[in-house]
């Protein structure tokens, strides 16, 4: 087991004895999609394949909770973010918007783009540094933005 998954067993394991009823519901959904990439990648999962599904929790999440404000659903939005903040616990540490502004300005000055036909070149680049430690898409705009000024 990887220290992240086993560290999610023990959370749960300590919602259910605080009877903290929605941290143990998200966190028992995370558990769900890991024993659901476990059975059909048949493979033992790494921290890698954790953060990644938490990840991919997390963007449904907001996707969610962008959907339910707009349709003036404050209480199911409120729940969504709840759920975030929770899941957000087993990512690395975020990175600050200077940080990411920092790797942008390297990354363009790296791979030499001008245009934003480089996108591609600074987003291979900047990818593996930046995964898991801020939001791709919002990242992905910064870098777009940054290129046709």
């Amino acid at each position: 087991m990887t220290d992240l998954k086993t560290r999610i067993t023990e959370d749960v394991k300590t919602a259910m004895k605080a009877g903290e009823k929605d941290r143990l519901s998200v966190l028992r959904m995370l558990q769900a999609e890991l024993k659901q990439r476990e059975v059909v990648e048949s493979t033992e999962l790494t921290d890698a394949v954790v953060q990644s599904a938490v990840e991919k929790m997390i963007k449904q999440r907001r996707d969610a909770e962008s959907q339910f404000r707009a349709g003036n659903r404050p209480d199911l939005a409120d729940k969504e973010a709840a759920e975030i903040v929770v899941l957000m616990a087993y990512l690395p540490q975020q990175m600050t918007d200077a940080e990411v502004d920092a790797l942008i300005v390297q990354a363009i000055a790296e791979t030499g783009a001008t245009t934003g036909k480089d996108m591609g070149k600074v987003m291979g680049w900047i990818k593996p540094k930046a995964q898991g430690k801020t939001d791709m898409g919002k990242l992905s705009g910064l870098i777009k933005a940054k290129l046709s000024a």
